[in-house]
């Protein structure tokens, strides 16, 4: 994982945990890494994956089970959606419709390339109809 000295390790690792989630690579009720294994594949300080499974343990996304591990919650990929939506619209958001406005997009040119985007890169058999 390639971090962006922009922003704090922890919020970019419980970003990556999150897609993990959402993208259904850990299912829910499923233990996920320990907080040393996930340090080691990150190469980052246990301590710091210990603050994003707290954050994230916060959030209802994940839960810890005493003395077995973390896993993932049952409601997590609506948590997680919650979660990275309100940060999207208050973080992401506001820029992207800056920017919008300075260049003069019209918003069907965005909902033409957001709908290709998305059949590119989320519905491959999209492609395979064309």
């Amino acid at each position: 994982m390639i971090f962006n000295p922009n922003k704090a390790i922890y919020l970019q690792i419980a970003e990556h945990v999150c897609e993990q989630i959402v993208l259904e690579k850990w299912p829910s009720e499923v233990k996920i890494p320990s907080v040393r294994d996930l340090a080691i594949q990150l190469e980052v300080n246990p301590n710091t994956v210990m603050r994003t499974y707290d954050l994230l343990q916060q959030k209802g996304i994940i839960n810890n089970k005493r003395g077995i591990g973390f896993f993932v919650a049952a409601e997590a990929i609506t948590q997680v959606k919650r979660y990275r939506k309100a940060l999207f619209m208050q973080d992401e958001l506001p820029q992207l419709f800056r920017n919008v406005y300075l260049l003069d997009i019209d918003f069907d040119e965005l909902k033409t390339l957001y709908k290709e985007f998305v059949d590119l890169n989320f519905n491959p058999k999209c492609d395979e109809k064309k």
